[in-house]
């Protein structure tokens, strides 16, 4: 119960990131919510793994960069759903605020998130 606890407190720690990158793209740039997403969920990606191998798994018995691109590629799948249920709520429901849309999606990618973290980089 600890580590999904641990887990939940290290995606709090990237929704902020990712929030924050997120505003400060759709205020200081010409990007649309869509374009400043995806490059806002890269950003969250790289905090929560430093935040989740330091704090919620430990590293992996394999070298950074395998432990890397295994985090990388479980993060790309889940950002994947996460970005199509951002894309859908905004599409759906035009008057959802960017950030509410963020915050729904990000609820349901963390579940996923859990999973493949936990089974398949750092085998916990």
């Amino acid at each position: 119960m600890g580590r999904l606890v641990r887990f939940a407190l290290a995606g709090g720690i990237g929704f902020v990131a990712d929030a924050a990158a997120l505003w400060l793209l759709l205020s200081a740039t010409p990007l649309g919510p869509l374009g400043a997403r995806a490059l806002s969920i890269g950003f969250a990606l790289c905090v929560t793994w430093q935040v989740n191998r330091r704090m919620t798994f430990s590293p992996s018995s394999r070298g950074i960069a395998q432990e890397g691109a295994r985090y990388g590629g479980v993060g790309v799948a889940t950002s994947i759903v996460n970005y199509m249920v951002y894309c859908a709520l905004l599409f759906a429901l035009p008057a959802l605020p960017p950030l509410a849309a963020l915050a729904l999606a990000s609820i349901i990618a963390m579940t996923l998130s859990f999973f493949g973290y936990s089974r398949l980089v750092f085998d916990r």
